[in-house]
């Protein structure tokens, strides 16, 4: 994604079909084919229109699609954060959520509770660290890991659509909200 630019609605329609993958190929981590679908369905009204696309585009992805759009996304504190792999979109929300400067003992819980998720469910614990603090994502990361698969299908989904909206928040001026 374009890291300082912002648009406005009438900027995103009038973007080419690849400069729109470039500037939003990350609103789905790693899912350039999510922007993609979302191009062709233009024109967008406003910020919501383009929101709720992104949404609809991840909600109706069959059960095999959905585990792949899981898939793309990073562990949270992982490897990938320590070797600096992430996108830069990953990079900053980890930042904001402090898993850049665990401590030892925190790093350790989450090392074991990702590696216990992982194995469990085969993809990753997704939760929006722009939305909470690391002390209650490592809590819901031990929460959830006595849930079912079907449950944290969803509930990672739904955590995948928070982290896109407000990736589209860091793209898009959204009139309507004065943002």
């Amino acid at each position: 994604m374009n890291s300082s630019k912002r648009f406005g609605i009438n900027e995103v329609n009038g973007l080419s079909h690849e400069e729109f993958v470039k500037c939003f190929g990350n609103v789905v981590e790693h899912c350039a084919l999510a922007a993609s679908a979302v191009y062709s369905s233009r024109p967008f009204k406003n910020f919501e229109d383009v929101r709720n696309r992104f949404e609809n585009f991840v909600r109706n992805l069959n059960q095999e699609g959905k585990i792949g759009v899981i898939l793309l996304h990073p562990d949270l504190a992982g490897k990938m954060l320590k070797t600096g792999q992430l996108t830069a979109e990953s990079r900053r929300e980890q930042a904001i959520g402090g898993f850049d400067s665990l401590t030892q003992e925190e790093h350790e819980k989450m090392a074991k509770w990702n590696g216990l998720y992982k194995n469990k469910f085969r993809f990753p614990f997704i939760q929006c660290v722009r939305e909470n603090k690391k002390e209650v994502i490592l809590r819901n990361l031990e929460i959830r890991y006595g849930n079912s698969i079907e449950v944290e299908i969803e509930t990672n989904i739904n955590e995948v659509i928070k982290i896109g909206a407000l990736r589209l928040k860091d793209l898009i001026v959204d009139v309507k909200a004065g943002l």
